[in-house]
Parts: C-alpha cells; sequence; structure tokens
C-alpha cells in the first residue's frame, strides 16, 4: 500500500547512498507486510500447527499493523523529511496527502464491492490520512507521545462508542443520513470509524507511530538498536501484560470465553483464535491482546511487533549485505506493496467468483500452503520483472501522476 497500503520508493537519491540503503530497508519491510496479508487472506487455517502454523498465526493482524506504521512513514517522506516542507511546498504536499486519501479510499471501496472474504482496509486508510495529516509538521517524540496517548485513550473511547451502538439506534439514523454510505452500499462513516474491521478511532495510533520513525535519523548509530529495543519493550508489554491480566482479574478468561461463544480464550492474549465476541462485548474484552480486537494491549504489541520488524529490516539492509540479495526480492514487492494488495483481491475474486477453485472457496483450507506460495511467488516473479523495467508499481505510478495535481496549489 503506498500511502495507505505504503507505497514502495517515493524519493529519488543516488543508488549506493545511505539514504538508498535505508529505503531498501522500508522496502523490505513492506514486502513482509505484503506476504503477511497474503497468509491471513488466502493461506491455509492456522490450526494446521507447527512452525506453518506459528508463522501464519503470527501474521494475522500484525502485517496490516505493519503496513499501517509504514504509511505514516510514507505520509513523512511526501510532506518532508527530515524538515517538514513549508510554505507554497508545503500546502502541494499536503493536497498530494488528500488526493491519494481520496483515491486511496475510493479503490478500497471498489475492493469491497468485489465481496470477497477480506476485510480492505484501503478505505479506513483514506480516512486515517485525513485524520493524522495536521500532525505531519511535530517532532519524534512528540508524535511517539500522540501515539502512546493514542493507544492508552481510544480504545476506551471506541468500547463505550460500540457500547452504544449496541445498545440503542443511533448509529442507524446516522447511517440513513450519511452520503457516503448511499454511495459506497456500507455504514460509511460509523464503519470507518467505529464499528469497521480497521476502525480509525484505534488504528491512528500506528500511523502516528511510523510517521515518528520517519523523524528519526536511521543512520544514527545506535538508533536502530533503539528501536528494536523499544519495539520488543512494547510487545512484551502489551502481549505480556494481556497475558497476566486476563489471569489475574477474576473470571476475566470465563468471561472473554463465554463471549466469544466458546471461542479460545487462553490464546486471547496474542491470537485471533479467540474470536470475537458474539452478542454483548464485555468490559472483560478490553484485557485482550489478540490482533484485531482494538484494545490498548493490542495495539502496543502489534506497534512493537512492527517497529521490531523495521529495526530489523534496516539493520539487513544496512549491514547484512549478502542476506539483503537474497532478500531483494521481497524488497521488489514492497517497492509496489499497493499494486501486490490490490492485486491478490483481484485473483482472489476470480478464482472464487469467477473460476470457483474448490480449494479457494473452502476458508477453512484455502488450498494449503502450496496456494499461500504461488500467490506469494507470483507476486516476487511480477515485482522483479516490472521494477528492473519501471521505477513504480502500476497503481504507483497512476496515483504519483493523480497528485500531480497538486502542482495548482498556490
Amino acid at each position: 500500500m503506498t500511502s495507505s497500503v505504503p507505497s514502495g520508493t517515493v524519493t529519488s537519491v543516488p543508488a549506493g547512498t545511505r539514504s538508498t540503503v535505508r529505503l531498501v530497508g522500508i522496502d523490505l519491510a513492506r514486502g513482509l507486510a505484503v506476504f503477511g496479508m497474503y497468509a491471513a487472506h488466502v493461506g491455509p487455517d492456522v490450526t494446521v500447527g507447527g512452525p506453518a502454523g506459528f508463522l501464519l498465526e503470527t501474521a494475522r493482524g500484525r502485517s496490516s499493523a505493519l503496513f499501517a506504521l509504514l504509511a505514516g512513514f510514507s505520509l513523512v517522506i511526501i510532506t518532508g523529511r527530515p524538515r517538514p516542507r513549508t510554505g507554497r511546498a508545503g500546502r502541494q504536499a499536503r493536497a498530494r496527502i488528500v488526493i491519494r486519501a481520496v483515491l486511496v479510499a475510493a479503490l478500497g471501496y471498489a475492493l469491497t464491492a468485489l465481496d470477497t472474504d477480506v476485510d480492505v482496509i484501503l478505505s479506513f486508510y483514506g480516512l486515517i490520512f485525513l485524520a493524522v495529516l495536521p500532525l505531519h509538521r511535530l517532532r519524534a517524540r512528540t508524535l511517539a507521545l500522540v501515539a502512546a496517548a493514542g493507544a492508552l485513550v481510544m480504545p476506551q473511547l471506541l468500547y463505550v462508542i460500540r457500547s452504544s451502538i449496541e445498545g440503542g439506534n443511533w448509529a442507524d439514523a446516522v447511517i440513513a443520513g450519511d452520503p457516503l454510505a448511499r454511495i459506497t452500499g456500507t455504514d460509511g462513516f460509523v464503519e470507518l470509524l467505529f464499528t469497521g474491521e480497521y476502525p480509525v478511532l484505534t488504528w491512528v495510533p500506528f500511523v502516528v507511530a511510523g510517521m515518528a520513525v520517519a523523524r528519526l535519523d536511521l543512520i544514527r548509530p545506535g538508533i536502530r538498536s533503539r528501536l528494536a529495543l523499544a519495539g520488543g519493550g512494547l510487545a512484551v508489554f502489551g502481549y505480556g501484560g494481556s497475558w497476566l491480566a486476563l489471569r489475574l482479574v477474576p473470571h476475566a478468561l470465563s468471561i472473554v470465553a463465554a463471549a466469544t461463544d466458546g471461542g479460545l480464550a487462553s490464546s486471547a492474549w496474542w491470537s485471533d483464535a479467540v474470536g470475537d465476541p458474539v452478542a454483548h462485548t464485555p468490559p472483560a474484552w478490553l484485557l485482550v491482546a489478540a490482533p484485531h480486537s482494538q484494545t490498548t494491549f493490542s495495539i502496543l504489541g502489534n506497534t512493537g511487533v512492527a517497529l521490531a520488524v523495521v529495526a530489523g529490516c534496516l539493520t539487513v539492509a544496512d549491514r547484512m549485505p549478502r542476506l539483503m540479495t537474497l532478500a531483494r526480492p521481497v524488497a521488489a514487492v514492497g517497492t509496489m506493496a499497493l499494486t501486490m494488495y490490490v492485486l491478490h483481491i483481484v485473483v482472489l475474486w476470480f478464482l472464487t467468483d469467477v473460476w470457483s477453485v474448490p480449494a479457494i472457496e473452502d476458508e477453512s483450507l484455502r488450498g494449503g500452503l502450496p496456494v499461500l506460495l504461488g500467490f506469494i511467488g507470483t507476486a516476487t516473479v511480477l515485482a522483479m520483472v516490472w521494477t528492473r523495467l519501471v521505477r513504480r508499481g502500476p497503481l504507483e505510478y497512476l496515483l504519483h501522476n493523480a497528485t500531480r495535481l497538486a502542482r495548482h496549489v498556490r
């Protein structure tokens, strides 16, 4: 995802410079996020067990969080890094973000209309970008504090709002008068903000955290180590804190299990295997850290994993040339992540609705690892061939050209 599913190389630098190394590391992280989304959407069920099942389960939710964090990184590059653009250049950069946000949201709704099993994230990204744009001039420390505050406050606010929606009909009245809902055939802004799979309220912290990372001097000695330590600490605090809370708070595990109609509550501290509440969401749900649970623990844990992955990819790009040579095909996928994200949804729709391939239609099997490896292998080959011929992916190129309208801003 480019600015939405973070794009590939978004700035031009001479080959071989440290800036190039930094961007290649970010592209590698994007490529891993793409493959994580593939694993979640077309891979086999995590109940296959073993190392494969663990890797598949690790990708659930955390790959989309990594995408969101990298989206924030891209936003800062577009609006000016290391210093925000000012004056006319700044206004044009902000206009570019607005244009991207609108187009990415529209693309997201177009993919949603295909009616696949994928919960498309792009429409949510469009609104998130508009929401965080006023923060683009803040320093890294301030952005980190905003992200932390959002992680601590927003899940509780979302819980209150969702509870009021469950107990009343005000949301229906808002949806009935929402032009976005009428145009898209969805619940419009209520879905984007509160009820969707990626509600803006609890996904803004990921993007803001990515903006903070982009403000750092990533080639300064020790910065990547500190980024990795911060990521590890957040992961331990998020998942470990949830594990402790679910066991220390009386009856928390049994309440979560009952709310999810027998879901695997023992894994609620890290895994989507816990399921979703089937009716009313109890307050004990706020102690869960499952990747899509929209809780403080889950945001902290997922952010920690994303930061650790970014730090690792930057280190590989800068310090491990042999390993980076092997990883370059993954980085190639990252340079055209929006195209590859959209492509896998279109292919999934084609295989299920047009060809009706049984192995793909069966959500419990998804065709097994061969199907997942086929998606990954095809994407890798396409990306390697394309990037040798053209600098940007097809959708990245169209999006870049569309934002040229921002040149008319005075």
